[in-house]
């Protein structure tokens, strides 16, 4: 399916995907820990490119190696996700590898661990949500052991082409496979609660509403 990326992300948000995916039994699609924009740019959409992190506390004798890999393979629309099971050893994301994301056509990144260069990266615009900071360098640290697969973020399991939404209530996952039906929900929420909220603003009580449209 071919998505507007840029035309959705400023008409959807994460809650209304959430009820969307509600609809149809996906209820554990957001993860619940906190991933914040930490770059000033606050939404972000796009298909998922998978990244697999661990801990390591030796020599990296190919150190980079996997992440300049997945950065390099980017295509536009991708969002870079980085499962590092919300470790902190590292700040494993900042501007060198947002300056190369961006250049392949990236659309931002979530990262489940630290970054760092964020001034920087707030510079560029480039759209980062991560759940904490730290300012060690990954090399030694941490590193990615695989690219291009299912991963899992707090629960939630993400495939390589899965659609991602972000913006400052949280982060949700559509499932690919999905995808098509949620973005019809979605936007059709989107517009019933617009009609609701001026009824609601002309006047008419919060019940009224809700009995005469459906929506909350």
């Amino acid at each position: 399916m071919n998505v507007d990326f840029d035309k959705l992300t400023d008409t959807l948000y994460s809650a209304v995907i959430c009820d969307a995916l509600d609809s149809l039994g996906y209820k554990e699609q957001s993860p619940r820990i906190q991933l914040e924009g930490y770059t000033g740019v606050d939404r972000l959409m796009g298909r998922c490119k998978t990244t697999l992190w661990v801990d390591m506390y030796h020599e990296d004798p190919e150190p980079y190696e996997l992440e300049l890999k997945a950065v390099d393979s980017c295509q536009s629309g991708d969002v870079l996700i980085a499962a590092a099971g919300g470790s902190v050893r590292s700040g494993i994301w900042g501007e060198l590898l947002s300056t190369a994301a961006k250049n392949s056509g990236c659309r931002g990144a979530i990262i489940h661990g630290a970054i760092r260069d964020i001034d920087k990266m707030r510079n560029m615009g480039f759209p980062v949500f991560a759940a904490s900071r730290c300012v060690y360098d990954s090399q030694n640290r941490q590193r990615v052991v695989d690219i291009d697969i299912e991963v899992e973020i707090d629960g939630v399991s993400i495939s390589p082409g899965d659609i991602v939404f972000a913006d400052r209530d949280g982060v949700v996952f559509i499932p690919q496979k999905w995808e098509e039906e949620v973005l019809k929900r979605a936007l059709e929420k989107v517009s019933a609660e617009n009609v609701t909220r001026d009824a609601i603003k002309g006047g008419m009580k919060a019940m009224e509403a809700y009995e005469k449209y459906g929506v909350l």
